[in-house]
């Protein structure tokens, strides 16, 4: 069995709490709160400056050309075209407000900080692996069951659902795999621990945006 079936199989609880989530039901169908979503916008676009970070470092580490070209690319174009999609829904805002780090967005960028500063090079490729693969299967979940008419986030459903971004979540799983073949079992192991807690942290990227998290002190 390959690393990715292995480690799909480990987060399936998960993913599925992901569905289920009121952010994602209501980004399906339309009726999602505006503010709700551009608070989530606004997070993304804090944990998108540090993931493209990481991935760049990522880059830095690797060993085959190849796999050093993807995360480039990863890092650059992945990245400018949700730039653009973020700015498609907050041009309206006050662009010099300041936008805090939700303690949730706090705790998963800080969580690949650690992975990429201490973890070998495995582990930060699992790390960073569910952003790539859970939004693709989210973005096809709600292409495939969203309600028929006009949806104010159809742009965003699009981006995640599209051909384009499927093409990279192939070459990231990709790559994750022909590494994960060089590894030990116990190596392997660290690897899907990491993609299970980021994938935990998906889910409470998102919760913490339906509930417009605010830090209490």
């Amino acid at each position: 069995m390959k690393w990715s079936e292995e480690a799909w199989q480990a987060i399936e609880p998960v993913y599925k709490k992901i569905q289920e989530l009121s952010f994602i039901k209501e980004l399906m169908n339309g009726t999602l709160n505006n503010k709700k979503f551009i608070f989530y916008i606004q997070q993304d676009a804090i944990y998108l400056a540090d993931y493209g970070r990481v991935l760049t470092a990522i880059a830095s580490k690797l060993s085959n050309p190849r796999h050093i070209e993807a995360f480039i690319h990863f890092a650059g174009e992945s990245v400018a075209v949700e730039k653009i999609l973020h700015e498609s829904f907050v041009h309206e805002l006050d662009k010099k407000e300041k936008i805090e780090a939700s303690p949730s967005c706090l705790l998963y960028t800080s969580f690949l900080m650690k992975q990429l500063a201490n973890a070998p090079i495995e582990v930060a490729l699992a790390a960073v692996l569910p952003c790539f693969w859970i939004y693709k299967e989210v973005g096809d979940y709600i292409l495939a069951n969203q309600t028929k008419g006009e949806n104010p986030y159809q742009s965003w459903i699009n981006t995640y659902g599209g051909d384009d971004f499927a093409e990279s979540v192939e070459t990231a799983i990709s790559i994750c795999n022909e590494v994960a073949d060089t590894c030990t079992q116990v190596q392997r192991k660290a690897m899907t621990d990491a993609f299970v807690m980021c994938s935990k942290l998906e889910w409470m990227f998102w919760d913490s945006a339906y509930k417009q998290e605010q830090w209490q002190i």
